[in-house]
């Protein structure tokens, strides 16, 4: 059927048509907008209630298992543990993509809708009108390229979200659902000190030679927006620093390979309202605690009492905050892991106040799996963990004790009375030997397979010459080097405390010192750094200036050094 006006035609049926796809058109996307509609709220309502009662099994899965310890236990653990870990980024990444597509379905439904009522007018009667017969053409000619262009843009929509490239979230989930093998740990620099705490780095093809005023050496310097003497952390290709005032607590991810800042992410301030503010000393700062990674996350701890973890492309997983801490000089203890939990020694007040305590809290939640109380005043020193035997401890120190400490369930395993005063330096563990400081009274060497008070029984030797104050010490098993803050160097055996030598370096020292194979790695306050054969006799190696005063011990990869200025960090490698 054809109407004819002034010899022209209008082509009822081909109107006809395009009203018909249309109006299937505005079909189409309304039952496609409502099953995204209703998947949508399917995923809403796992989230909020299938989950947490899923992560409420868990939870009491892991309190049975530290009553009980058992292999099927533990194993039945990690498998739920590792489904809702990838459920939960499987559901998340559906609400986004979903909601993208639920606006590409409802535009094509409006589009379509508003072209099949045009379409669907009562055509013009015949009239010597030339003008209304073409505007209605046009509008014809637009509308079919409406229709078009919207279900181009529905279909380009799809594609994108069904090719484009994404993160693996199940392999990733799947990485981050158990904690580091002790090959991982090794190949990084996790925690103060590298593994274990213990300032030795599997990587000894480290550069011995740098200049910072001609920048030979000097792969990349980058800016670090707020201050801080955390030490740098690395993991494979990433490292991290804290950064923080009176006002902000920042955590910062640089690309280990370019020195690009890939994110920064906000500790929020949590501290219990009405509290009152932390004034920490200008020595310490805010961001002096060392952060520690699995991995996976990143974790921060600020003056503040404020912690913070961070996936590893800067999504806040969780933070809380301690409780402002009441420390003379301000919190500096650095953190810890011990497989999926977060160890803080937060130690504060006097002995009296009875505030000290050793936190555990659940790494990818958050939330205190046990806490024990400490008879120990305000220190500084870090916890570091110590597989001896069958059986890992924590060790800290805190005047007058060295405790030592069951991961798994905070049980005291033993103590002994031999250290005082304002503790900084950390213990570490070598030779069989626990060994612990009294700033600049002595060295004590423990041995760690007694139970209770081992204060006269395990007590292997102490030592009251050329004692740090706040450098820790480092050992290769047979011997131990221990560096003062005036500069004092000197090594003895880690059998019998038989001094070998000792040597002025002429420095101010706050770094503490790194052992690579049989290098001696010490970095001045000047940013000097001193490379010293780590042997029976004393031989410097090399001298390298950085140009930059340095208060933070660096950090050891494959091939690198990492060191923090107090404005810059720097990359050295060949």
């Amino acid at each position: 059927m054809k109407a004819r006006v002034d010899g022209d035609s209008v082509d009822v049926r081909t109107t006809n048509q395009w009203y018909q796809a249309a109006l299937w058109s505005a079909v189409v996307a309304a039952v496609f907008s409502l099953i995204v509609v209703v998947l949508l709220v399917v995923n809403y309502l796992q989230i909020k209630v299938f989950d947490p009662v899923r992560a409420e099994r868990l939870e009491l899965l892991k309190l049975k298992i530290l009553d009980h310890p058992d292999d099927v236990l533990l194993l039945q653990i990690r498998k739920l543990d590792l489904k809702i870990r990838q459920d939960r980024i499987r559901r998340h990444n559906f609400s986004y993509k979903g909601s993208f597509l639920l606006i590409g379905g409802l535009a094509v439904f409006v589009i379509s809708a508003k072209v099949a009522a045009a379409f669907k007018k009562k055509p013009p009667e015949p009239q010597a009108l030339p003008d209304r017969q073409n505007e209605q053409v046009r509008q014809a000619i637009r509308a079919r390229w409406t229709i078009t262009v919207g279900l181009a843009a529905l279909g380009a929509a799809v594609l994108f979200f069904a090719t484009r490239p994404v993160i693996d979230y199940d392999q990733a989930d799947a990485i981050s659902s158990s904690y580091p093998s002790m090959e991982e740990v090794g190949k990084n620099w996790p925690r103060f000190r590298g593994p274990g705490g213990l300032g030795i780095s599997a990587s000894t093809n480290v550069p011995n030679n740098w200049n910072g005023s001609t920048g030979e050496g000097i792969l990349w310097k980058s800016k670090v927006p707020l201050p801080g003497h955390n030490s740098p952390i690395v993991w494979g290709d990433r490292v991290f620093l804290s950064g923080a005032d009176a006002n902000v607590r920042e955590v910062y991810c640089f690309d280990a390979l370019s020195g690009n800042l890939l994110w920064h992410g906000n500790v929020p301030n949590l501290a219990p309202q009405g509290a009152e503010p932390v004034e920490p000393g200008e020595d310490t700062g805010f961001a002096a605690p060392t952060m520690v990674t699995d991995g996976r996350r990143v974790y921060a701890i600020f003056a503040t009492g404020d912690i913070g973890c961070f996936d590893f492309y800067g999504r806040t997983v969780w933070a809380r905050n301690l409780g402002p801490p009441d420390s003379a000089y301000g919190y500096a203890s650095s953190l810890a892991m011990y497989r999926d939990l977060l160890l803080i020694q937060y130690d504060q007040g006097g002995v009296e106040d009875e505030k000290s305590k050793l936190i555990a809290l659940n790494a990818f939640l958050g939330h205190t799996v046990w806490e024990k109380k400490r008879p120990v005043p305000n220190s500084w020193a870090s916890p570091i963990v110590a597989e001896i035997g069958n059986q890992h401890q924590i060790i800290t120190c805190g005047d007058p004790w060295v405790i030592a400490y069951n991961p798994a369930n905070g049980a005291e395993l033993w103590r002994a009375k031999c250290v005082g005063g304002d503790i900084a330096p950390s213990p570490i563990y070598a030779g069989g030997l626990i060994f612990a400081i009294e700033p600049y009274t002595k060295l004590v060497a423990i041995r760690p397979d007694g139970h209770g008070d081992v204060t006269k029984t395990h007590i292997a030797w102490s030592i009251e010459e050329a004692i740090p104050d706040i450098c820790s010490p480092v050992s290769n098993d047979e011997l131990i080097f221990l560096l003062t803050t005036d500069g004092l160097l000197s090594c003895c055996k880690v059998t019998d405390a038989t001094l070998l030598w000792e040597e002025e370096l002429e420095e101010d020292f706050r770094a503490s010192p790194g052992l690579l194979g049989n290098r001696l790695y010490l970095l001045s306050e000047k940013g000097v750094m001193f490379i010293i054969e780590a042997g029976t006799e004393y031989k410097e190696l090399a001298r390298c200036e950085l140009g930059e005063r340095c208060h933070a011990s660096p950090a050891f990869a494959d091939g690198r050094i990492y060191i923090r200025g107090l404005k810059n960090l720097y990359c050295i490698g060949n």
